[in-house]
């Protein structure tokens, strides 16, 4: 017979284990997506929460008062937000790179309310973004992710988390400056095309004064910029999977300036 009898003990520690899944699953890529329903997401973040306590280490909050277990509590909302704030980083590369597309396709003004994030994006923007979210999933993201939060038991224990203030704020730097470089690199075949574009029509500017470049060129630059973006989706795959390695290293940048 199963005994499904458990103490308040129990109970303390898989509340805990509960509130740093559910801030992972809160602020994680694709999970937290907000098209995803809220009782899926508060569904899920239990479901792992108990296999994590009925697999996991050994764990035990040691506390005296009701502050103290709040203080507990809060430690393991930070500790799972940072976790999942370090990969959802990563994933916000491909809208920067579709934003600084459209600005030299002449499409900024375009913009839509994307119902994921609820934010105002351009059109390229959301491509780059679905498609690099599918390639991600393709390649196990979400595996790699829950397998992640499950590790982070071992290195950062209940109650176990140290917050190194430099140690995080030099990681947020450096990844700030491969945001930028990853972004560029998204979106440089449309970037360099663009400058070409930009010095031919200048000399055909000269050449020809009686001609509208402006006009011209306004419909060219969507043109050539559609068609650079065709050609390019077959290097969307590269693009993921540096995004991918970016992801698990900052995961790891994270975990490793919380452990002790």
């Amino acid at each position: 017979m199963i005994d499904y009898s458990f103490s308040y003990g129990d109970l303390e520690l898989f509340l805990l284990i509960f509130v740093r899944v559910a801030s992972f699953v809160y602020i994680a890529p694709f999970f937290s997506m907000s098209n995803t329903p809220s009782r899926v997401r508060v569904g899920l973040a239990f479901f792992i929460s108990v296999l994590l306590y009925q697999t996991g280490p050994e764990q035990e909050a040691a506390y005296d008062t009701l502050t103290g277990y709040t203080i507990i509590v809060m430690k393991e909302a930070v500790t799972g937000f940072l976790i999942g704030f370090g990969a959802n980083l990563c994933t916000a590369v491909v809208s920067f790179a579709g934003q600084i597309a459209d600005m030299e396709m002449g499409l900024s003004m375009a913009s839509l309310f994307d119902p994921a994030t609820k934010q105002q994006t351009t059109i390229t923007g959301v491509y780059y973004n679905y498609m690099v979210l599918l390639l991600l999933m393709i390649s196990g993201m979400h595996r790699y992710l829950l397998k992640a939060l499950a590790e982070t038991y071992e290195l950062i224990p209940i109650n176990g988390a140290v917050f190194h203030d430099d140690a995080l704020l030099q990681a947020l730097i450096t990844f700030m400056g491969d945001y930028i470089i990853v972004g560029f690199r998204i979106c440089l075949p449309i970037f360099a095309v663009m400058i070409i574009l930009n010095a031919v029509l200048g000399i055909l500017a000269k050449v020809s004064p009686q001609l509208n470049m402006f006009a011209v060129g306004i419909q060219m630059k969507v043109l050539v910029g559609f068609c650079v973006l065709f050609v390019t989706t077959a290097m969307l795959p590269d693009a993921a999977g540096f995004i991918y390695e970016q992801m698990k290293r900052m995961v790891v940048s994270f975990v490793r300036v919380m452990s002790a």
